[in-house]
């Protein structure tokens, strides 16, 4: 890679592992839902106006959106609620094997012994990590972030299947867009649904909840997903891929450093696992050389 694109690739785990970090303190104050409800509405706003309308694929991307959106941060982020920002960045590493999971029995791709044996890996950090000292007694929210991961990869699958059906009709930013574009009504109606006193939050939302907002919206989603698409556009996903095992690096630092939170050895010796689980499923032998 060119030392710019290194530069852009490393910007993706920083900005995506930082989201969780400065996440943490709005939801603890703010209601998740809410919350990322008005973060794709940011999303949508900036992005929408650039990219063309997707003809005949709206009612699709609203099912990706309720799925891989919707559902997901709903899940994900009422998780992050009750767990430490570093911790759920480790668990939700649990997406890349869900994925290959639903990919196999649902798409039908045949795994590898070696993409066995890496989810196998995977699961057994999450079996070690969920024995952490600050996870004890915490078993619902680890319930969400691992359905929330679960809900992601589902979303991608069905994304998946959408450009399989409708080639080259979407860039990586148009998905991005109208993906926002049909989250945060979603979101909104959720919120509606299951959280409550919406106008009393929105009026006193503190810094911590606004600068998540404009945070998550603009830099995490926006910027972020630009720099990953600049990246997967010019390399193949084995040379990008790697990048964001460095995501849960990032979160637990951040963590550590700007909120306080304890760092384990089960905890840390779970999380090892869980990457590397990922690492050895993503990752290809090459091919010998004759």
């Amino acid at each position: 890679m060119k030392p710019l694109d290194v530069l852009i690739a490393l910007m993706v785990p920083i900005v995506w592992g930082m989201g969780l970090v400065i996440a943490k303190p709005a939801v603890d104050q703010f209601p998740p839902i809410l919350l990322m409800a008005l973060r794709f509405t940011v999303t949508a706003l900036l992005l929408v106006w650039f990219v063309p309308v997707p003809r005949g694929m709206r009612k699709s991307l609203a099912i990706v959106a309720l799925v891989g959106s919707t559902f997901q941060y709903g899940l994900s982020y009422n998780g992050l609620k009750l767990l430490d920002a570093s911790t759920t960045a480790l668990i939700v590493q649990i997406e890349t094997p869900f994925l290959l999971l639903i990919s196999a029995v649902w798409l039908g791709d045949r795994l590898t012994t070696r993409q066995i044996m890496g989810l196998a890996i995977a699961f057994v950090g999450i079996y070690i990590l969920t024995g952490a000292p600050n996870l004890v007694g915490k078993w619902m929210g680890i319930g969400l972030a691992i359905s929330g991961s679960f809900m992601w990869a589902l979303g991608q699958a069905l994304m998946r299947r959408l450009t399989e059906r409708h080639p080259n009709r979407l860039s990586g930013i148009g998905t991005i867009a109208w993906v926002s574009v049909f989250a945060a009504p979603q979101l909104f109606i959720a919120s509606v649904i299951v959280e409550d006193q919406h106008w009393y939050h929105i009026t006193h939302a503190g810094v911590a909840v606004w600068g998540a907002v404009v945070y998550l919206g603009v830099v995490m989603t926006a910027f972020g997903y630009a720099c990953w698409y600049h990246v997967l556009g010019r390399y193949p996903a084995s040379q990008a891929g790697p990048y964001l095992l460095l995501l849960p690096v990032f979160s637990i630092l951040g963590g550590w450093l700007f909120l306080g939170e304890a760092v384990n050895q089960r905890m840390l010796f779970g999380g090892a696992v869980i990457v590397f689980g990922v690492a050895f499923l993503t990752f290809q032998r090459a091919p010998a050389s004759k």
